[in-house]
């Protein structure tokens, strides 16, 4: 049987693009990582974007344990799984890259993540103004709709570093 038409036809853009995501996210995690070190030593990984979120996990792991006994997550970690998806999804909702800060975050705890599972979380940055950011988000194991503990955040945009000493 001869290959059909579709057997041989190149790479679709929709291929392309899919690679193209990959190595941005990779980038994407390397930048993660770089600029904030804490993400790297807990495994706070994004795993995909879009125009105005971010989605991201933190793997289970027996130094991020809160209890012993019961060997559940430190409460810490989740909130700070919950941080760094929603400012990328901020850097996400951002006209042009900028610095950025926590302002506030805003933690609901509904129930104990479970033992030796992967925590993943979804944020959303749903407004951006001149100076601030807005975001929610939710930290879950495999369905958003069950989630782990919920977030509303500000960031502050455009933050700058000034030198002490009489630094503008």
């Amino acid at each position: 049987m001869a290959p059909s038409d579709e057997d041989q036809r190149p790479p679709s853009p929709g291929d392309r693009r899919d690679d193209e995501l990959r190595a941005l996210l990779t980038s994407l995690n390397r930048e993660f990582e770089i600029h904030v070190p804490h993400n790297r030593a807990l495994g706070v990984r994004l795993t995909a974007f879009g125009d105005n979120d971010a989605r991201g996990e933190l793997p289970w792991a027996e130094h991020l344990v809160g209890n012993p006994e019961t060997g559940v997550l430190h409460g810490g970690v989740i909130t700070t799984l919950l941080d760094a998806v929603s400012g990328a999804a901020v850097f996400q909702a951002l006209p042009e890259p900028m610095p950025i800060a926590t302002l506030d975050l805003r933690i609901d705890y509904l129930r104990p993540a479970a033992t030796r599972q992967v925590v993943r979380a979804h944020a959303t940055c749903y407004k951006v103004t001149r100076n601030v950011a807005f975001t929610r988000a939710f930290a879950y194991h495999d369905d958003e709709a069950d989630p782990i503990a919920a977030s509303s955040g500000t960031f502050m945009l455009g933050t700058r570093t000034v030198a002490r000493g009489g630094g503008q």
